[in-house]
């Protein structure tokens, strides 16, 4: 998360100065200003910690190139001269844009991790093997920047939730608290495969919708084109000598006047909702309702609810240690499990169940709503057995694998229907050019000069 520092004055005229993380500079602004009344100063300066470029010299060796992150150009030139370096240049990096790594590095450095740890290899060391085998800019550096917060003793959980948004809310937290717990191996772990899963839920999901639906809209956009301007083409000339049109191709001429009359009305209804969809549904309200409804899509919708319960079972599985802070741990594996009305009902039903009412695990989530038959009733079977966190994981291991199964069914179920649709509107176009190549003037006359307009612009 970047961060910010504040300049401000007493009333007595002594200078303030803090630091502060925000995910941008107008919510910088906001925290610096309540801060502000909060502790009674006047706000002066608000300074982003930015990225510096620099190029010094020691004595007449070969000039070297590097970057520093600081507030100031001031804070980089005089931290280089102290280490003995004359500096010749240093400016700050105005294109300093950071895309999120991709997830296969996260993956690789999540897996990598636990099985040094499992080699009882120090953790300090793990992350500086990792400082220089990352390829990802954005990921060496929070990589390299967590490692540095742990040398100078600041809290695991803080250094690495600082940087979730390079790592993943979920990896932040659970490497976080990993470095706190007596079973970091375990942990580490449960994260990679955690995060293997969703990658490989993911791919599969893209082969299972994207796809498709790339090629539905590729099909319509040339099923359009024909329509409207390949087929008048042809089917005016038979008007323009008033020769009777069969039905069908009396409809799709019918059909193409008006995509053509209209075509920048359609374009604006179809462009401008789906502008605003994209919108609304990237918002905090719009993905909640967009969750809610999501597991109600037919084959599809079933998946994704037991996937979402799969990775709830698992982080609980991970973090859960059967003693009263476990309301911390379902809290966290409500917001791993990546549906938010499924967090919002957890969060909001089950946890006030369970700290106000007493009610149990089972009780409170039962009455969510959100877990399936089967999850509930495996639930009640470990509380009443004293095996909560072994039934989360055979919940998880399960569902792992039907939906794993189910899913494969799921794309051949899709891809059969694709199919189906690009088969109905080819055989659907075919007939509309069969029914036209087939009409016959009733003046033969007519039918000559037709004959002869059509082969004019060829000759």
């Amino acid at each position: 998360m970047p961060e910010f520092r504040i300049e401000g004055v007493t009333g007595a005229g002594k200078p303030v100065q803090g630091i502060l993380e925000a995910d941008s500079t107008r919510a910088a602004k906001q925290k610096a200003t309540q801060l502000a009344t909060q502790r009674n100063f006047k706000l002066l300066h608000i300074v982003p910690r930015a990225t510096w470029v620099y190029r010094v010299q020691r004595g007449t060796e070969k000039p070297i190139s590097g970057e520093q992150k600081a507030f100031t150009k001031g804070e980089v030139q005089e931290a280089l001269q102290k280490m003995g370096y004359r500096v010749i240049r240093v400016q700050r990096r105005f294109l300093d844009f950071k895309a999120k790594p991709p997830a296969s590095e996260i993956v690789t450095f999540v897996r990598v991790s636990a099985d040094l740890i499992r080699q009882k290899l120090p953790f300090n060391e793990i992350m500086q093997l990792m400082v220089n085998d990352v390829q990802n800019r954005t990921l060496r550096e929070a990589i390299k920047d967590i490692n540095t917060e742990l040398k100078q003793g600041k809290d695991s959980e803080r250094a690495f939730i600082k940087h979730e948004a390079v790592l993943g809310r979920f990896t932040a937290h659970m490497l976080g608290l990993a470095s706190k717990s007596g079973n970091m191996a375990e942990i580490y772990d449960s994260t990679a495969k955690f995060l293997e899963r969703q990658a490989d839920f993911k791919k599969n999901l893209k082969s299972a919708l994207i796809t498709p639906l790339v090629t539905l809209v590729v099909l319509f956009g040339a099923v359009i084109y024909y329509v409207g301007y390949i087929f008048p083409a042809t089917a005016k000339l038979f008007v323009k000598f008033k020769i009777e049109l069969p039905p069908m191709t009396r409809v799709t001429l019918a059909m193409s006047d008006f995509l053509v009359s209209h075509i920048i009305i359609l374009l604006i209804l179809v462009i401008v909702p789906t502008i605003f969809a994209f919108r609304f549904f990237t918002t905090e309200r719009g993905r909640f309702i967009m969750d809610k409804y999501l597991w109600s899509i037919p084959v599809m919708g079933n998946l994704l609810h037991k996937t979402s319960i799969e990775i709830f079972c698992r982080v609980f599985y991970a973090l859960y240690s059967g003693a009263g802070e476990n309301i911390e741990v379902i809290r966290m594996a409500a917001e791993a499990c990546g549906n938010k009305f499924m967090e919002h009902q957890i969060k909001t039903i089950a946890l006030p169940m369970m700290i106000q009412k007493g009610a149990g695990i089972t009780e409170a989530f039962e009455a969510t709503g959100v877990f399936t038959k089967t999850a509930v009733s495996r639930f009640h079977s470990g509380a009443e057995t004293g095996t909560v966190k072994n039934t989360a994981l055979q919940l998880a291991e399960y569902y792992e694998k039907e939906t794993s199964y189910k899913m494969k069914n799921a794309i051949d179920f899709i891809q059969l229907w694709i199919s189906m649709i690009i088969m109905i509107v080819l055989t659907a176009l075919t007939l509309v050019s069969s029914e036209t190549a087939t009409i016959k003037p009733k003046n033969p006359a007519m039918g000559a000069a037709a004959v002869s307009v059509v082969r004019e612009p060829s000759a």
